[in-house]
Protein backbone atom coordinates (compact mmCIF):
# COMPACT_ATOMS: atom_id res chain seq x y z
CA UNK A 1 0.00 0.00 0.00
CA UNK A 2 2.27 2.74 0.39
CA UNK A 3 -0.46 4.88 0.71
CA UNK A 4 -3.83 4.25 -0.54
CA UNK A 5 -5.43 4.45 2.67
CA UNK A 6 -8.69 3.49 3.86
CA UNK A 7 -10.11 0.10 3.61
CA UNK A 8 -13.38 1.89 3.58
CA UNK A 9 -14.36 3.10 0.21
CA UNK A 10 -16.22 5.89 -1.43
CA UNK A 11 -19.74 4.67 -0.89
CA UNK A 12 -21.90 5.96 1.92
CA UNK A 13 -20.11 9.28 1.71
CA UNK A 14 -16.77 7.91 2.83
CA UNK A 15 -13.95 9.03 0.56
CA UNK A 16 -12.06 5.76 0.52
CA UNK A 17 -8.59 4.24 0.62
CA UNK A 18 -6.66 7.20 -0.60
CA UNK A 19 -6.90 9.53 2.35
CA UNK A 20 -3.61 9.86 4.02
CA UNK A 21 -4.04 10.00 7.65
CA UNK A 22 -7.57 9.87 7.32
CA UNK A 23 -8.78 7.01 5.28
CA UNK A 24 -10.53 9.15 2.77
CA UNK A 25 -9.82 8.72 -0.88
CA UNK A 26 -10.35 10.72 -3.96
CA UNK A 27 -13.89 10.64 -5.21
CA UNK A 28 -12.54 10.90 -8.71
CA UNK A 29 -10.22 8.00 -8.04
CA UNK A 30 -13.13 5.94 -6.79
CA UNK A 31 -14.96 6.65 -10.02
CA UNK A 32 -11.96 5.62 -12.07
CA UNK A 33 -11.51 2.42 -10.12
CA UNK A 34 -15.20 1.69 -10.39
CA UNK A 35 -15.10 2.08 -14.16
CA UNK A 36 -12.29 -0.39 -14.69
CA UNK A 37 -13.30 -3.16 -12.33
CA UNK A 38 -15.82 -5.85 -13.17
CA UNK A 39 -19.36 -5.32 -12.06
CA UNK A 40 -20.73 -7.63 -9.41
CA UNK A 41 -23.87 -7.95 -7.34
CA UNK A 42 -22.39 -10.24 -4.71
CA UNK A 43 -22.16 -9.02 -1.13
CA UNK A 44 -19.14 -10.94 0.08
CA UNK A 45 -16.01 -9.54 1.67
CA UNK A 46 -12.24 -9.59 1.11
CA UNK A 47 -10.68 -10.06 -2.32
CA UNK A 48 -9.93 -13.75 -2.82
CA UNK A 49 -8.19 -16.22 -5.13
CA UNK A 50 -9.91 -16.63 -8.49
CA UNK A 51 -9.44 -20.40 -8.40
CA UNK A 52 -10.91 -21.17 -4.95
CA UNK A 53 -14.63 -21.43 -4.26
CA UNK A 54 -15.97 -18.29 -2.65
CA UNK A 55 -17.90 -20.32 -0.07
CA UNK A 56 -14.66 -21.57 1.46
CA UNK A 57 -13.85 -18.06 2.66
CA UNK A 58 -17.15 -17.48 4.38
CA UNK A 59 -17.43 -17.56 8.16
CA UNK A 60 -20.18 -16.87 10.68
CA UNK A 61 -20.34 -13.82 12.91
CA UNK A 62 -20.16 -16.21 15.85
CA UNK A 63 -16.72 -17.41 14.72
CA UNK A 64 -15.20 -14.11 15.87
CA UNK A 65 -17.66 -12.43 18.26
CA UNK A 66 -15.13 -9.77 19.34
CA UNK A 67 -15.47 -8.09 15.94
CA UNK A 68 -17.11 -4.66 16.19
CA UNK A 69 -19.03 -3.33 13.19
CA UNK A 70 -18.85 0.44 12.79
CA UNK A 71 -21.78 2.37 11.29
CA UNK A 72 -22.17 1.83 7.53
CA UNK A 73 -18.75 0.21 7.06
CA UNK A 74 -15.48 -0.46 8.84
CA UNK A 75 -14.52 -2.58 11.83
CA UNK A 76 -12.98 -2.61 15.27
CA UNK A 77 -11.96 -5.27 17.78
CA UNK A 78 -12.95 -5.61 21.43
CA UNK A 79 -9.68 -5.59 23.41
CA UNK A 80 -11.07 -5.09 26.92
CA UNK A 81 -14.55 -5.20 28.41
CA UNK A 82 -15.15 -1.55 27.53
CA UNK A 83 -12.70 -0.71 24.74
CA UNK A 84 -12.55 -1.28 20.99
CA UNK A 85 -9.49 -0.55 18.85
CA UNK A 86 -9.81 0.48 15.22
CA UNK A 87 -8.09 2.41 12.45
CA UNK A 88 -8.29 6.18 12.91
CA UNK A 89 -9.42 6.76 9.33
CA UNK A 90 -12.37 4.43 9.92
CA UNK A 91 -13.88 6.76 12.56
CA UNK A 92 -12.90 10.24 11.41
CA UNK A 93 -15.25 10.69 8.44
CA UNK A 94 -18.55 10.51 10.36
CA UNK A 95 -19.70 10.42 14.00
CA UNK A 96 -19.55 7.01 15.66
CA UNK A 97 -22.22 6.86 18.36
CA UNK A 98 -22.77 3.11 18.28
CA UNK A 99 -20.99 -0.11 17.29
CA UNK A 100 -22.38 -3.62 16.99
CA UNK A 101 -20.64 -6.47 18.81
CA UNK A 102 -21.95 -10.02 18.80
CA UNK A 103 -25.11 -8.80 17.11
CA UNK A 104 -25.91 -6.27 19.83
CA UNK A 105 -25.69 -2.46 19.36
CA UNK A 106 -23.40 -0.86 21.97
CA UNK A 107 -23.45 2.85 22.75
CA UNK A 108 -20.16 4.69 22.37
CA UNK A 109 -19.02 6.92 25.22
CA UNK A 110 -16.09 8.52 23.37
CA UNK A 111 -13.59 8.08 20.57
CA UNK A 112 -9.88 8.78 21.10
CA UNK A 113 -7.79 9.22 17.96
CA UNK A 114 -4.01 8.90 18.19
CA UNK A 115 -2.38 12.35 18.18
CA UNK A 116 -0.10 11.25 15.36
CA UNK A 117 -2.97 10.84 12.93
CA UNK A 118 -3.70 13.53 10.35
CA UNK A 119 -5.48 13.71 7.00
CA UNK A 120 -3.61 13.93 3.73
CA UNK A 121 -3.43 17.31 2.03
CA UNK A 122 -5.68 17.50 -1.01
CA UNK A 123 -2.78 18.23 -3.33
CA UNK A 124 -1.31 14.78 -2.63
CA UNK A 125 -4.44 13.01 -3.81
CA UNK A 126 -3.75 13.44 -7.49
CA UNK A 127 -0.81 12.90 -9.79
CA UNK A 128 2.05 10.60 -8.87
CA UNK A 129 1.38 8.24 -5.96
CA UNK A 130 4.81 8.53 -4.31
CA UNK A 131 4.20 11.71 -2.22
CA UNK A 132 0.88 10.38 -0.94
CA UNK A 133 2.43 7.02 -0.09
CA UNK A 134 5.20 8.72 1.88
CA UNK A 135 2.72 10.87 3.77
CA UNK A 136 0.43 8.00 4.66
CA UNK A 137 3.35 5.91 5.86
CA UNK A 138 4.18 8.64 8.37
CA UNK A 139 0.86 8.83 10.22
CA UNK A 140 -0.44 6.85 13.19
CA UNK A 141 -3.66 5.34 11.89
CA UNK A 142 -5.15 4.06 15.12
CA UNK A 143 -8.00 5.02 17.46
CA UNK A 144 -9.76 3.71 20.53
CA UNK A 145 -13.50 3.59 21.15
CA UNK A 146 -14.76 3.55 24.73
CA UNK A 147 -18.17 1.97 25.25
CA UNK A 148 -20.56 3.37 27.82
CA UNK A 149 -21.07 -0.07 29.36
CA UNK A 150 -18.97 -3.16 29.89
CA UNK A 151 -19.37 -6.00 27.39
CA UNK A 152 -19.90 -9.17 29.40
CA UNK A 153 -21.03 -11.58 26.69
CA UNK A 154 -17.83 -11.55 24.60
CA UNK A 155 -14.21 -12.26 25.53
CA UNK A 156 -11.77 -9.53 24.46
CA UNK A 157 -8.92 -10.34 22.07
CA UNK A 158 -5.35 -10.23 23.35
CA UNK A 159 -2.87 -7.83 21.79
CA UNK A 160 0.20 -9.25 20.08
CA UNK A 161 3.17 -7.61 21.81
CA UNK A 162 6.06 -9.42 20.16
CA UNK A 163 8.43 -8.46 17.36
CA UNK A 164 8.36 -11.67 15.34
CA UNK A 165 5.61 -10.96 12.84
CA UNK A 166 7.66 -11.33 9.65
CA UNK A 167 7.30 -14.75 8.06
CA UNK A 168 4.18 -15.65 10.02
CA UNK A 169 0.83 -16.42 8.45
CA UNK A 170 -1.75 -13.81 9.33
CA UNK A 171 -5.50 -14.26 9.30
CA UNK A 172 -7.70 -11.34 8.25
CA UNK A 173 -11.43 -11.05 8.97
CA UNK A 174 -13.72 -8.52 7.35
CA UNK A 175 -17.04 -7.73 5.75
CA UNK A 176 -15.98 -5.19 3.15
CA UNK A 177 -15.91 -5.37 -0.64
CA UNK A 178 -14.86 -8.43 -2.61
CA UNK A 179 -13.32 -9.47 -5.91
CA UNK A 180 -10.53 -11.77 -7.04
CA UNK A 181 -6.86 -11.43 -7.77
CA UNK A 182 -7.23 -11.57 -11.55
CA UNK A 183 -9.63 -8.64 -11.91
CA UNK A 184 -9.30 -6.87 -8.56
CA UNK A 185 -12.13 -5.50 -6.47
CA UNK A 186 -15.51 -5.82 -8.18
CA UNK A 187 -17.21 -2.66 -9.29
CA UNK A 188 -20.04 -1.65 -6.94
CA UNK A 189 -19.20 -4.41 -4.47
CA UNK A 190 -20.90 -3.48 -1.16
CA UNK A 191 -18.67 -2.17 1.59
CA UNK A 192 -20.71 -4.02 4.19
CA UNK A 193 -21.39 -7.58 3.09
CA UNK A 194 -21.00 -11.12 4.34
CA UNK A 195 -18.19 -11.94 6.74
CA UNK A 196 -15.09 -13.60 5.30
CA UNK A 197 -11.65 -14.59 6.42
CA UNK A 198 -8.47 -15.13 4.46
CA UNK A 199 -4.75 -15.56 5.03
CA UNK A 200 -1.54 -13.93 3.91
CA UNK A 201 2.11 -14.03 4.95
CA UNK A 202 3.65 -11.07 6.73
CA UNK A 203 6.48 -10.01 4.40
CA UNK A 204 7.73 -6.96 6.27
CA UNK A 205 7.41 -5.00 9.50
CA UNK A 206 8.62 -1.52 10.35
CA UNK A 207 8.00 1.12 12.98
CA UNK A 208 4.29 1.50 12.21
CA UNK A 209 3.27 -1.11 9.67
CA UNK A 210 2.95 -4.77 8.78
CA UNK A 211 3.12 -5.52 5.06
CA UNK A 212 1.03 -8.30 3.47
CA UNK A 213 1.32 -9.30 -0.20
CA UNK A 214 -1.52 -10.86 -2.18
CA UNK A 215 0.31 -13.81 -3.72
CA UNK A 216 -0.86 -15.45 -6.94
CA UNK A 217 -1.89 -19.14 -6.93
CA UNK A 218 1.59 -20.49 -7.64
CA UNK A 219 2.86 -19.03 -4.34
CA UNK A 220 -0.41 -18.53 -2.48
CA UNK A 221 -1.81 -19.98 0.69
CA UNK A 222 -4.92 -22.12 0.36
CA UNK A 223 -7.21 -19.26 1.35
CA UNK A 224 -4.99 -16.39 0.25
CA UNK A 225 -6.70 -13.01 0.30
CA UNK A 226 -6.40 -9.25 0.57
CA UNK A 227 -8.37 -6.63 2.55
CA UNK A 228 -10.53 -4.36 0.40
CA UNK A 229 -12.63 -1.21 0.63
CA UNK A 230 -14.89 -1.42 3.66
CA UNK A 231 -12.44 -3.59 5.63
CA UNK A 232 -10.87 -0.61 7.41
CA UNK A 233 -9.94 -1.45 11.00
CA UNK A 234 -10.46 -5.17 10.42
CA UNK A 235 -8.38 -7.55 12.56
CA UNK A 236 -5.12 -9.07 11.42
CA UNK A 237 -4.46 -12.04 13.70
CA UNK A 238 -1.43 -14.19 14.45
CA UNK A 239 -1.73 -17.63 16.00
CA UNK A 240 0.15 -17.74 19.31
CA UNK A 241 -0.03 -21.14 21.02
CA UNK A 242 -3.38 -21.82 19.42
CA UNK A 243 -4.85 -18.42 20.29
CA UNK A 244 -5.43 -15.65 17.77
CA UNK A 245 -3.79 -12.45 18.96
CA UNK A 246 -4.38 -9.04 17.38
CA UNK A 247 -1.24 -8.08 15.46
CA UNK A 248 -2.64 -5.52 13.03
CA UNK A 249 -5.53 -3.42 11.78
CA UNK A 250 -6.44 -3.21 8.09
CA UNK A 251 -5.35 0.24 7.02
CA UNK A 252 -3.98 1.16 3.60
CA UNK A 253 -3.11 0.10 0.08
CA UNK A 254 0.13 0.74 -1.74
CA UNK A 255 0.14 2.36 -5.18
CA UNK A 256 2.77 3.35 -7.72
CA UNK A 257 2.59 5.70 -10.65
CA UNK A 258 -0.39 7.83 -11.60
CA UNK A 259 -3.12 7.66 -8.96
CA UNK A 260 -5.94 7.90 -11.48
CA UNK A 261 -4.74 4.66 -13.07
CA UNK A 262 -4.50 2.67 -9.86
CA UNK A 263 -6.40 -0.61 -9.93
CA UNK A 264 -7.07 -2.10 -6.54
CA UNK A 265 -6.58 -5.59 -5.23
CA UNK A 266 -4.70 -7.54 -7.91
CA UNK A 267 -2.25 -10.37 -7.33
CA UNK A 268 1.13 -9.08 -6.24
CA UNK A 269 -0.18 -5.92 -4.55
CA UNK A 270 0.78 -5.05 -1.01
CA UNK A 271 -1.40 -3.72 1.78
CA UNK A 272 -0.18 -2.22 5.03
CA UNK A 273 -1.73 -2.89 8.41
CA UNK A 274 -1.32 -0.86 11.60
CA UNK A 275 1.30 -2.69 13.68
CA UNK A 276 -0.32 -3.24 17.07
CA UNK A 277 2.92 -4.08 18.91
CA UNK A 278 4.15 -0.53 18.27
CA UNK A 279 1.03 0.96 19.86
CA UNK A 280 0.54 -1.44 22.78
CA UNK A 281 1.94 1.04 25.32
CA UNK A 282 -0.27 3.83 23.99
CA UNK A 283 -3.31 1.56 24.21
CA UNK A 284 -2.41 0.47 27.74
CA UNK A 285 -1.99 4.08 28.81
CA UNK A 286 -5.34 5.23 27.47
CA UNK A 287 -7.28 2.22 28.77
CA UNK A 288 -5.58 2.35 32.18
CA UNK A 289 -6.09 6.10 32.53
CA UNK A 290 -9.79 5.83 31.68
Amino acid sequence: MSALRSMSGSQNGHPGWFSAGRGASLKTLSCVIGSILLASSVSYSIVIRHDVADAKYRISNTDFPALALLPLEGHGILISNQWVVTAAHAVEWRPVHEVTINGIPRTVAKVIVHPGYKPAPKELKRGDAAPLMMFMASVDDIALIKLDRSVDDVSPVQLYRGAGEVGQTAEMIGSGATGNGLVGQYRNSPHRGELRHAYSRVIRADDRWLGLRFDSPSDALGLEGMPADGDSGAPILLNVDGVGQLAGLASRKYARGELSRFRCCLYGQITYQVRISRYADWIDGIVGKN
